[in-house]
């Protein structure tokens, strides 16, 4: 049962990115949390928590193996191994035998709980927490899972030849545009008071979220070689252009460099690198953090001139830095520096180029208008909006009957 020829070094790296991941959760609750008003913080910071653990009982039960069990149309893996039958400690992961595969089930379970914890922050202090929970789970089976199983389980997209080094398509993208989506469906928040109401615990929660990265992107090879360290300095390169680009954008138009937007513009880098960490060389990181400092930038101005009410920002920073991670990984990358990648624009791959821009638009698009339906059902069968007094009283008090501050903090 048990298989002693593991590599240990290996096994060792791929539990800690995987504790790292776990931690990106949490620093997510943190970083929604201080960006909320005072009489929300709990709520959002509950349905992150929520997640990763009813996320996990959804992994356990079914989602590993409709993930990366068998294929039925490429679309969706099959129950084979649902309560992980089959599986034991002694099991070897196929993609890496020197690895068990009880590892690898731990790794990409961190990815299926923080994927829709992210889309949370774009209705925060609107939706019930009855209506979050039908979605969470909808969600799971008809977004992530399919679009988990047809890029990185085998299915159609990477049968295609579609790569997504950590999640640019998979995570971003799909929450990005699910979060516009949802957006529009729940309308504009009646309390316009949208002040953060603690910025050190949003820079707690950029730090750990960063640091966590590191685990989502380099461990995203399941090996240690030289394409994990390419994709642990990619990811710190890109992030901290990011970070300046947007630092700079934000100073000329508005005089002062907000920290807000300074640890916004580092989260844009990181989402943005995501896709192409492990594909393209360190000389294309610095130009991918640019790219997401000015574009994720211009999304959110572009969102806050429409009057979309994404309170947190989720389209702006994780949809489209996915979109330009994508997309920006079908120019840069090379076989050079990972032979199981692919040769980008650069190096003459249109075909590669056509399709990372098809899967990457393709899935966007799916994520808007399943939400925008998923939405709109949910709402047949339980109100998605709370009601207006519960809103101007906060969903703190009014959902979960807590407060996050005591009197004399408010």
């Amino acid at each position: 049962m048990f298989d002693n020829n593991f590599d240990t070094g290996s096994t060792g790296f791929m539990l800690v990115c995987t504790s790292l991941v776990m931690l990106m959760t949490p620093a997510l609750a943190m970083f929604y949390g201080g960006l909320a008003t005072k009489r929300n913080i709990l709520g959002i910071m509950t349905q992150s928590f929520v997640a990763l653990g009813w996320n996990t009982l959804l992994w356990f039960i079914c989602g590993y193996s409709l993930c990366f069990s068998g294929d039925i149309g490429g679309i969706i893996g099959n129950l084979d191994k649902a309560f992980l039958c089959g599986v034991n400690p002694g099991s070897a992961f196929s993609g890496n035998p020197d690895i068990p595969e009880y590892v690898f089930i731990a790794f990409q379970m961190m990815f299926a709980i923080i994927t829709p914890a992210l889309i949370t922050g774009a209705f925060v202090n609107r939706v019930s927490f009855k209506a979050f929970f039908i979605f969470l789970t909808a969600w799971q089976f008809l977004v992530y899972y399919p679009f988990c199983h047809m890029v990185w389980g085998g299915g159609l997209l990477a049968q295609w030849g579609v790569l997504d080094f950590a999640g640019g398509i998979v995570v971003h993208a799909t929450a990005g545009f699910a979060a516009l989506a949802s957006v529009f469906f729940v309308g504009s928040r009646a309390d316009k008071n949208s002040t953060p109401n603690s910025i050190p615990l949003v820079a707690i929660g950029t730090g750990l979220l960063w640091f966590g990265w590191y685990g989502f992107n380099a461990g995203s090879e399941l090996n240690v070689d030289g394409v994990t360290a390419n994709a642990f300095l990619n990811t710190d390169v890109a992030a901290s252009f990011a970070l300046f680009t947007w630092m700079v954008i934000e100073w000329i138009r508005h005089r002062k460099p907000k920290f807000v937007g300074i640890l916004t513009g580092s989260i844009a880098g990181l989402a943005t690198i995501t896709p192409c960490a492990g594909f393209i060389p360190l000389w294309a990181a610095p130009l991918v953090g640019i790219a997401a400092g000015g574009f994720c930038y211009l999304a959110v101005e572009l969102k806050n001139r429409r009057g979309w009410d994404d309170a947190l920002d989720v389209w702006g920073v994780h949809g489209i830095g996915g979109l330009i991670g994508t997309i920006l990984l079908g120019v840069f990358a090379t076989e050079a520096v990972n032979p199981n990648g692919a040769d980008g624009l650069l190096q003459g791959g249109w075909a590669f180029f056509g399709k990372e821009v098809a899967a990457v638009v393709g899935a966007s698009v799916y994520a808007f208008a399943f939400t925008y339906i998923m939405l709109w059902i949910i709402n047949k069968i339980t109100p998605v909006r709370v009601s207006t007094e519960a809103e101007l009283q906060g969903l703190d008090i009014a959902l979960h009957g807590e407060k996050a501050y005591d009197e004399g903090c408010l």
